[in-house]
């Protein structure tokens, strides 16, 4: 099956489930298969840092469960699931910027792990992923916990190291002064935040097809994510000619 038949299939519905902690390239690799497969394209990691945003210009301490809560719970966020735009709003704002900052990116971890504020996310992206029909949709738990029957789950991950660097590029190129080691010690501390949470942990779906990008280009981890689907997609159609 081609790439051109892969991206005109409206009666499959493609989900594309794709986890993995930050610095992995997720964001990056699934816009541009989103672009590549004609499919709308799914942030959660945004949402997440919209909510943060919001406890964060509220003056909320990110570490005060019941006032966060109170704060993410009828959030005015919107998102859009275009996958040439960046434009994340919050109470109309874009904020797609500002959530990229380093005090939201300090502060996610603590608010996403919060379990009412999950489940109000989780409902949003399933909701966003119901709508698109054909959606990549990222985050840390995707395959785990939002949509545990997409057909197609990957986890990608890379070594500390190479993350740490590309989030210290990214923000050196953005204007944001940066040490490697506080860059590398936050991306630890991350990974120790998310994958120990009571709800939802990081870790991969038991179904997931696990790719290491340390040493890969977005190109040569796009060719893989690629194939997954066309695999699916032929084992999809597969059954309903034997139906």
């Amino acid at each position: 099956m081609s790439q051109a038949q892969l991206s005109n299939q409206p009666e499959q519905g493609l989900i594309l489930a794709v986890d993995g902690p930050s610095g992995t390239g997720k964001s990056t690799t699934c816009r541009a298969l989103a672009k590549r497969l004609n499919a709308r394209y799914v942030d959660t990691g945004a949402m997440y840092r919209v909510a943060t945003l919001a406890v964060l210009r509220a003056a909320v301490d990110p570490g005060d469960t019941a006032a966060v809560i109170e704060v993410t719970r009828d959030l005015p966020l919107a998102v859009n699931d275009d996958p040439d735009s960046t434009e994340v709003l919050l109470a109309g704002e874009d904020v797609s910027t500002e959530i990229r900052g380093p005090e939201v990116t300090l502060h996610v971890s603590a608010v996403s792990a919060i379990p009412e504020v999950r489940v109000n996310m989780v409902n949003l992206q399933r909701e966003l992923a119901a709508q698109a029909h054909r959606a990549i949709v990222e985050g840390r738990d995707i395959g785990t916990t939002v949509l545990v029957d997409a057909p197609v789950k990957a986890y990608l991950m890379a070594s500390p190291e190479v993350r740490a660097q590309r989030r210290f590029d990214q923000d050196a190129a953005a204007g944001r002064t940066v040490d490697f080691d506080a860059v590398l010690a936050d991306v630890i501390r991350r990974d120790e935040f998310d994958s120990s949470r009571k709800t939802s942990p990081l870790r991969p779906a038991e179904d997931a097809v696990i790719i290491d990008t340390s040493e890969l280009g977005i190109e040569e981890v796009l060719d893989q994510l690629v194939e997954l689907v066309r695999v699916s997609a032929q084992k999809f159609a597969a059954e309903k000619e034997g139906k």
